[in-house]
């Protein structure tokens, strides 16, 4: 896998990272999951850029760039390490992921000495110190001195997991931007973080792919009590599909291009997203349902329950590169072919595909004989032993595949 950022400041910080694949919260399940001790500035060193090798190959390194003020389109002032006591404003956690998915939309491109638009050094420090709208640019080694350390147990969006590794700064340093669970099992999470070549957003092992049991979770102190955002109240729960048809103005359209733009749809938007339903909304909700794997009427380009959930709540695959989608070698799910093949007495190819996988991932035991084309309830109870596993009950673990079983079982 290929490996993610090192993080920079005034000594040098390296970031060993890795480039793991997507894992989807339930867009036919339920709702989905749920949304370092350090300080100790020296002369800075040098810090490694990890480029993009694999997560044992990481410990090379480049320099880190130093504490210092906001820089070009940035308000100039002096880096707040360097004062008696940290300024910390007030902030939302609704506010610190809006920032941070800015980042992502824009793949602001790493850089240890560069410094973005809004005056804030394209490295890991640097982009916590921007999410977390701090006055300067910080390190790894002063990020601490503006949280509170937490159990990880408690992590929520807009907290950040930090590696500074004072004996070597130059050995593993990074932080990343915790963005929410993906897993009932909370073995994985939403990490934001800038690192080569751009900044991301990816699934990520707790805490992190090396160091992982070096990772300090830390809440920002100046985090305004509740999650909401100074921004205008966000829209959460599904409004009907009649909000999206052809040429229906509201928020929920703006909302729904604004989604799609920071999941990799900029490229349908000549514009930007608005409150009038245009064929750009219906193509880019396309492009992101077909990511899921869904296809036919699941992926008309009309958002439902399921593609407003994932979005919503950041999860599922996001929108590839334009023309990727037709490359061979993709390591996307096979198209989700249908819920009405799978029903008693159906037989056709999906199926036996659907069983072989189930083998495949170790849900087989049910098999008499081993998979075949024929639906049968020996698939039944293979599908909903998968089910359970994902922490899905009744319902949601009926032993019926539907997009988000066949998404989770083909990933």
């Amino acid at each position: 896998m290929p490996a993610g950022p090192s993080d920079p400041g005034d000594p040098a910080d390296l970031a060993d990272r890795g480039d793991p694949a997507d894992l989807a919260d339930p867009a036919d399940r339920g709702d989905p999951a749920d949304l370092a001790d350090v300080a100790d500035l020296g002369d800075p060193a040098d810090l490694a850029d990890p480029g993009d090798p694999d997560p044992d190959d990481s410990e090379s390194g480049s320099p880190q760039g130093a504490p210092g003020p906001l820089r070009g389109g940035g308000t100039p002032g002096p880096p707040s390490s360097t004062g008696s006591a940290p300024q910390t404003p007030r902030t939302t956690r609704t506010d610190i992921i809006n920032r941070a998915k800015k980042w992502v939309s824009e793949q602001v491109p790493y850089g240890m000495a560069k410094y973005w638009s809004d005056g804030y050094r394209q490295d890991c420090s640097g982009y916590v110190s921007m999410a977390w709208k701090l006055k300067g640019n910080e390190w790894t080694g002063s990020l601490a001195k503006f949280g509170t350390k937490i159990a990880r147990k408690d992590l929520k969006p807009g907290d950040i997991l930090l590696f500074h590794n004072k004996a070597n700064p130059t050995k593993g340093s990074h932080v990343t931007i915790f963005g929410g669970w993906t897993d009932y099992t909370h073995s994985h999470y939403s990490a934001y973080e800038q690192t080569p070549s751009h900044t991301r957003k990816q699934t990520t092992p707790m805490a992190y792919w090396t160091h992982s049991g070096s990772y300090v979770p830390y809440r920002y102190k100046g985090l305004s009590t509740g999650t909401g955002s100074s921004s205008p109240k966000a829209i959460s729960a599904f409004p009907g599909a009649a909000k999206f048809d052809p040429g229906a103005g509201s928020a929920y359209v703006t909302r729904l291009g604004r989604m799609l733009v920071d999941r990799g749809g900029k490229r349908f938007y000549k514009g930007g997203p608005g409150p009038d339903r245009g064929d750009a909304d219906r193509r880019a909700t396309q492009s992101f349902q077909k990511a899921q794997g869904w296809s036919g009427k699941e992926a008309d380009g009309i958002p439902g329950p399921d593609t407003w959930r994932l979005l919503v709540s950041g999860t599922g695959r996001d929108i590839p590169a334009s023309g990727s989608e037709d490359r061979g070698g993709s390591t996307a799910a096979p198209a989700f072919p249908g819920r009405d093949h799978f029903r008693p007495g159906r037989s056709n190819s999906h199926v036996d595909e659907l069983g072989r996988q189930l083998v495949r991932k170790g849900y087989g035991k049910h098999y008499a004989k081993g998979p075949g084309p024929r639906w049968t309830e020996e698939d039944r109870r293979n599908v909903g032993a998968f089910q359970r596993a994902q922490g899905w009950r009744g319902a949601e673990a009926d032993g019926y595949p539907g997009p988000e079983t066949w998404q989770r079982l083909f990933a």
